[in-house]
């Protein structure tokens, strides 16, 4: 059983703006990525293209702004890889979350994601949304592609490996979804990144990451 929690102002205003702005953008992308590849009709082939590189260009520069606003707050620092404890966190994830067992390690202001997040987190804000935003890019300026030197591409495969992008982007929101139920309620995830107050519980011993990291 759950015991009394105590709650901790764990996400800013602008985290929180950032989370649901990105999710609406990329939302939006998926769907009109999908209808301009012909997997069904909603809007119109000229309307989906219009939309999708409207919202492609505003989330390129909104992840210019957040990239700007981790550098200068020192939240990059939440990002930073570590295998230390990795197993306890996929270990709990694959059995100790079903028998009721506390998280190895419970959120906190210094230290937000578990070092499994970290390692996806970082892996999707470094590889995998550069990656979207790039081929897009490049989809998107296909007739300067003379004049930018790169006139060797070849369009069809500019347009799958933006598709395998989108494919693994829409795999990561599935998981990340299904993570938002793992909390002490369905909805405790969800509601902290809307209220910013995360309940951790009372009576949980939160080391430093360093300590944690040298045991």
């Amino acid at each position: 059983m759950e015991g009394n929690l105590n709650n901790i102002y764990l996400y800013t205003r602008y985290e929180r703006f950032w989370h649901w702005l990105q999710m609406v953008f990329i939302g939006i992308l998926l769907v009109t990525g999908f209808e301009v590849h012909g997997l069904f009709t909603w809007l119109g082939f000229e309307t989906a293209v219009t939309v999708h590189n409207t919202v492609g260009l505003s989330w390129l520069i909104a992840f210019a702004f957040f990239v700007f606003w981790m550098f200068t707050t020192g939240e990059w620092k939440q990002y930073v890889p570590t295998t230390k404890k990795m197993l306890s966190v996929i270990r709990y994830y694959s059995w100790g979350i079903f028998q009721g067992e506390t998280h190895p390690f419970p959120k906190r202001k210094e230290a937000k994601h578990n070092p499994l997040q970290r390692l996806v987190y970082l892996s999707l804000a470094a590889f995998l949304l550069p990656f979207q935003m790039i081929t897009g890019l490049l989809y998107w300026g296909y007739n300067q592609w003379p004049a930018w030197g790169l006139d060797f591409l070849s369009l069809k495969w500019i347009g799958i490996l933006h598709m395998f992008g989108a494919i693994n982007i829409l795999t990561f929101i599935v998981m990340h979804v299904y993570m938002t139920t793992t909390g002490h309620s369905l909805s405790a995830h969800v509601k902290a990144m809307i209220t910013g107050w995360e309940g951790v519980e009372e009576g949980v011993k939160i080391e430093s990451w360093e300590k944690a990291e040298r045991s």
